[in-house]
């Protein structure tokens, strides 16, 4: 009974999720304090259950971005952009694929945080709906994430499961690694990159480069990337590291924005996107209340032994029910659960876990892309548009995200059976 009404709960918050998109932050957290009203997540453990890294991580690369957005550098790099592919197709391509070569390196809501401003400034250039564009953006860095052992949590998590060093997600047993799958995954999206923006036949004309007013913020921004690709090099690292990086650095922008603007500091401070910021707090008590309820581990569990002793059928399975499960639950504990019990079907088949395992990667990270609610880097992306004014309904992500999703999954479910069953 305790089971299924917490079950009946997650489902009825990820339906209003998906159906009230202005008000997903609230929806999230009457959910959250459902489950703690009810128990399922105990109050002492409602603080623990928040990933604050994630939070102080977004906080301070929103703040980042806006000191850089001010400082008018997205308008000089969208005037690069044009003066090198005045194509509007072909920058279109070049700004998405570019997104997710930076995801395989950093986090995935960061890229989006620095690269919507461009997109935006792109479109207002064009006069065409940024919304395609950022989204775009969001799901190809979301594809990227696995590509590394720094590109997502889920990487890191899978490393820790197998003992994976930063070389191995690029050369594995002597065969490719997941670096060269996702990339592969990443060149057959080019043809549905084209295909969504078809009638985007116009050509850019370069003006005069806007001048800009503030190079600092650029540094802090770039600083902030080069601190977390090496913090990710360090050993057993506490767990709020990134996050404390991306706020030192924002911290430091503030302290001279306000030095020289007082009110142009406090513009960057209420330019924080504080809802989205509620909507994610609300879904990590949510998934903890599940994870608590066991039904994570249920799920896992059942996949575990659909298989019926085939491993072709036991890896189909687990690719493409992490892909449906990850549109809807969070990644990070779906993963997690997944790992030992991944692991443990190997041994009873009496191969090596790797196929698997990596074919769990491929389905739990690009499935995120499914739904605008399944990734991080998504809720970023929706925050960002809600600002610039425009409301993405999920119909509009899924016509996007699918099709990417399909693609990539497709391409990297055949190589990883191919290079490790």
């Amino acid at each position: 009974m305790f089971k299924t009404l917490a079950l009946v709960i997650f489902i009825g918050v990820y339906a209003l999720l998906l159906l009230l998109p202005k008000y997903r932050a609230w929806v999230a957290l009457a959910g959250a304090a459902v489950f703690v009203a009810l128990g399922v997540v105990p109050w002492e453990a409602a603080a623990t259950a928040i990933d604050w890294n994630v939070l102080l991580m977004l906080a301070g690369i929103m703040g980042t971005v806006d000191l850089f957005i001010r400082s008018n550098m997205p308008n000089r790099l969208s005037d690069y952009l044009v003066r090198l592919l005045p194509n509007v197709k072909l920058l279109i391509v070049a700004l998405v694929l570019f997104a997710g070569l930076v995801s395989a390196f950093v986090d995935n809501v960061a890229t989006v945080l620095m690269l919507a401003p461009v997109a935006l400034a792109i479109a207002r250039r064009q006069d065409i709906s940024p919304v395609p564009l950022v989204l775009a953006i969001a799901v190809s860095s979301n594809l990227q994430g696995a590509a590394t052992l720094v590109g997502d949590t889920t990487s890191i998590l899978l490393g820790g499961h197998m003992g994976l060093d930063f070389l191995d997600f690029f050369a594995y047993q002597g065969r490719p690694g997941m670096f060269w799958v996702v990339q592969a995954g990443a060149v057959a999206t080019i043809p549905v990159i084209l295909l969504l923006f078809r009638q985007e036949t116009g050509r850019l004309h370069g003006t005069r480069l806007t001048p800009v007013t503030d190079r600092l913020p650029t540094v802090l921004l770039l600083g902030t990337v080069a601190a977390l690709i090496l913090a990710s090099f360090l050993p057993e690292k506490p767990d709020i590291t990134n996050g404390v990086i991306c706020m030192a650095f924002f911290l430091m922008g503030l302290a001279a924005e306000a030095r020289k603007d007082r009110c142009g500091a406090a513009e960057t401070i209420k330019s924080i996107d504080y809802m989205t910021l509620l909507l994610l707090a609300g879904l990590f008590l949510v998934i903890e209340g599940v994870k608590r309820a066991g039904i994570i581990s249920d799920i896992s569990q059942i996949i575990a032994h659909m298989g019926g002793g085939s491993l072709f059928w036991t890896y189909t399975l687990i690719v493409w029910f992490s892909v449906l499960a990850s549109a809807f639950i969070d990644n990070i504990p779906y993963t997690a659960a997944m790992l030992p019990v991944v692991g443990g079907v190997a041994a009873s088949l009496g191969i090596d876990q790797a196929v698997l395992c990596f074919g769990l990667l491929t389905g739990a990270t690009l499935g995120g892309n499914l739904t605008p609610v399944g990734a991080s880097a998504n809720i970023a992306a929706g925050g960002i548009l809600r600002k610039a004014g425009c409301e993405v309904s999920t119909g509009q992500f899924m016509r996007i995200g699918v099709p990417f999703t399909l693609t990539a999954v497709t391409v990297g479910y055949l190589l990883v059976w191919f290079l490790y069953a």
